[in-house]
């Protein structure tokens, strides 16, 4: 393997490309509602969004391998260490009320990885958040959509109007569309049981849901009471990248098409309002 795939691997792996992906929705939130750079809270979202992916991707393989680490994990470990340190040195620099939706949000990525509840309401033996069946990408575009949109506001003291909750909504589809590619890939991996959007109503169907979805996230647009030019030619831009990526997408993925191209979604629509903006 050469170095700039293991760079990579290590990459995606290691949740750098999901945080730049949530850094970058945060900082969209920012530039729309015209509030000045905050460097404190996007750099606690993006340590906080790889602590908080690697604690949720990893812990039950370190909690009964820990002996048996291979040295890829360990070093994602050590890294997602060091990611925590610096989470919580941006965390002090927060506003207080804002510290206390990121300890709600911190309680549900716990429960998330964590088992706590009676097993009958389970799917399997993990017994957390995660395994409840067809909740996962509703909990995710919940949490993602509360981070990238409300924190930001709220450690500017930002009063929440219409605008705020259209773009609270819009963001919630736009992450719902964002996990279809994910949950069609895992078709192969993901039990029956799990109740995924895919399983349930199957591929083609998804992929419908999911246009009408991206209809309904552009179209909120308009209802907005400040609206420009240039960042709805982004908007139509980055509906149209995420309707293909969507519509191309099928169980037999290449191993990067969604790690990498639809999750970096997000990444593209930042460059594009810094450029045109």
């Amino acid at each position: 393997m050469s170095v700039l795939k293991k760079l990579l691997n290590f990459y995606i792996n290691s949740s750098i490309h999901v945080a730049l992906s949530v850094y970058s929705l945060t900082w969209l939130t920012l530039i729309e509602f015209d509030i000045s750079y905050d460097e404190h809270v996007l750099y606690f979202i993006f340590y906080a969004t790889i602590t908080g992916y690697n604690f949720v991707k990893y812990f039950g393989i370190a909690k009964f391998h820990h002996r048996s680490l291979t040295n890829w994990l360990k070093s994602i470990q050590l890294f997602s260490f060091f990611c925590f340190l610096l989470m919580c040195y941006y965390g002090l620099q927060l506003n207080k009320i804002t510290l206390f939706y990121i300890a709600v949000f911190g309680i549900v990525t716990f429960l998330y990885a964590i088992p706590f509840l009676p097993k009958r309401l389970f799917l399997d033996s993990q017994h957390n958040l995660r395994s409840i069946g067809g909740l996962k990408i509703y909990l995710i575009g919940l949490v993602w959509s509360g981070v990238t949109v409300f924190l930001p506001l709220i450690n500017n003291d930002y009063f929440i109007n219409a605008d705020v909750i259209l773009t609270g909504v819009q963001r919630y589809i736009f992450i719902i569309v964002l996990m279809l590619p994910f949950e069609i890939r895992d078709l192969r991996y993901d039990s029956l049981k799990l109740s995924t959007v895919p399983q349930k109503i199957g591929v083609k169907q998804t992929k419908a849901i999911g246009v009408i979805l991206l209809l309904v996230f552009f179209f909120l647009e308009f209802f907005k009471n400040d609206i420009m030019l240039s960042e709805i030619l982004i908007l139509l831009i980055i509906t149209v990248f995420t309707l293909l990526l969507l519509v191309y997408s099928k169980i037999e993925q290449r191993k990067y098409y969604s790690a990498l191209w639809v999750e970096g979604l997000p990444i593209l629509w930042l460059v594009m309002m810094l450029l045109f903006n």
